[in-house]
């Protein structure tokens, strides 16, 4: 793998990551001896199925259900593989979490529950509260991912709203003891908030949700909000319940940083948030100053996180595509600095497109086929822009999901 051919380098690095936190990998060292009673595997999430496809290669033929995203399935022998849309639920997604339940309702203390959980899985696992229906939750979540609210805040909010967030999936569960097994796409990794933590304590307090339904200006109906305003989440106990992350975005920057080779590895963090376009900026500008102090080699500059859009357009894009784009804008056509920025899990937003790649050419060769790129960002197209420069990202199905990586390589000016 050479730096000369900067495309296919990056790409390489992107692979590495998302190879890092292949379940496959990651979870055979955490799964325990089988127990006396019975075994049954839950989960929810675009990993899910990888999950419980590797569970049944150290087990053999498992008991249980998981819910994953449409197209992420895998095969099981006993494992019931669900399938649901994301991120904006549906019925599936409801009548799947209803016979999960059911499979949970009637268990000992000798029984352990492995519950395979990863991003992906607030949406999958649906249980509206009492009162609240399929088309509210639909409603709210589709406003949350439009006005800019972060992973934690959109999970804070979810988990206000379900019979089976905030550690009530778990509670369910009892007295069963419990063992999750988490793959984090959330910034900092708090199990609280992957999947909107639905087998580990929840701190949310409807007075926080109610914040943020302040703060972004929802619209939300009086009979949403009572619902809110009766969650409570200090009357649960999980002392039947042990938790491990086994694969997180920290990782998988290693891993890429390994992979990276000779060249001078700069990891800015994993929990990196905000804006896309004001973070691709910031770190553009970034790349512009070491480039012009002066490198004794190569630099890459890695980081992870999840970053936001702020939809005021009508085009196609997420925020990954939209931070390469951003970027591109930013370094102006910059001799020898290159961008790519994908989602760990193959889908930039709600597009079966991971991401993007941009180049000292992108803008002249984005000219020359009469496409302002300027124009794309401010309609937040910027899918659109790099499918016709043949720059998108794709990659199908990961079967794993540790969020956004982004790559800079810089060469010497």
């Amino acid at each position: 793998m050479s730096i000369a051919a900067p495309r296919r380098y990056l790409e390489a690095l992107f692979q590495a990551a998302v190879k890092a936190a292949d379940p496959m990998v990651r979870l055979p060292r955490f799964l325990p001896p089988r127990p006396k009673g019975r075994l049954i595997v839950i989960g929810a999430g675009k990993a899910s199925a990888r999950m419980a496809e590797t569970l049944e290669k150290h087990y053999g033929p498992c008991e249980g259900l998981v819910i994953t995203r449409y197209g992420y399935e895998r095969p099981t022998k006993g494992i019931e593989i669900a399938s649901a849309a994301h991120p904006v639920p549906d019925q599936a997604a409801i009548e799947a979490t209803r016979r999960l339940l059911d499979l949970v309702s009637d268990l000992t203390p000798d029984d352990l529950v492995i519950a395979l959980i990863s991003g992906g899985g607030s949406a999958l696992l649906c249980a509206p509260s009492d009162g609240v229906t399929l088309a509210d939750k639909m409603n709210l979540t589709s406003q949350l991912l439009a006005c800019g609210a972060t992973i934690s805040e959109i999970n804070t909010v979810r988990q206000t709203l379900s019979l089976v967030k905030g550690g009530q999936l778990a509670a369910a569960c009892a007295p069963a003891r419990v063992l999750s097994l988490l793959i984090s796409d959330v910034p900092g990794d708090d199990p609280a908030l992957i999947a909107s933590g639905p087998t580990v304590p929840s701190t949310t307090t409807a007075k926080q949700a109610l914040a943020l339904i302040e703060k972004w200006g929802l619209d939300v109906p009086a009979h949403v909000l009572d619902a809110m305003q009766r969650y409570n989440s200090a009357t649960m106990s999980l002392e039947h319940c042990e938790t491990h992350i086994i694969a997180a975005p920290s990782q998988s920057l290693a891993a890429a940083a390994v992979t990276a080779g000779d060249v001078d590895v700069h990891i800015l963090g994993d929990a990196i948030e905000g804006e896309a376009r004001d973070v691709a900026r910031a770190h553009a500008d970034l790349a512009l100053q070491m480039q012009r102090r002066g490198l004794q080699r190569p630099a890459v500059i890695l980081s992870g996180g999840e970053c936001t859009v702020t939809r005021t357009g009508t085009g196609i894009g997420g925020p990954n595509a939209e931070y390469v784009l951003a970027a591109a804008l930013a370094l102006d056509g910059a001799t020898g600095i290159h961008v790519l920025v994908a989602d760990t899990d193959g889908v930039d937003g709600a597009d079966e497109i991971a991401g993007a790649y941009a180049g000292p050419n992108t803008l002249t060769t984005a000219r020359a086929l009469g496409i302002d790129a300027l124009d794309a960002l401010k309609n937040n197209d910027a899918h659109t822009f790099f499918k016709s420069l043949g720059a998108q990202v794709i990659t199908g199905p990961t079967l794993t999901n540790v969020n956004d990586f982004r790559a800079i390589l810089i060469h010497k000016a």
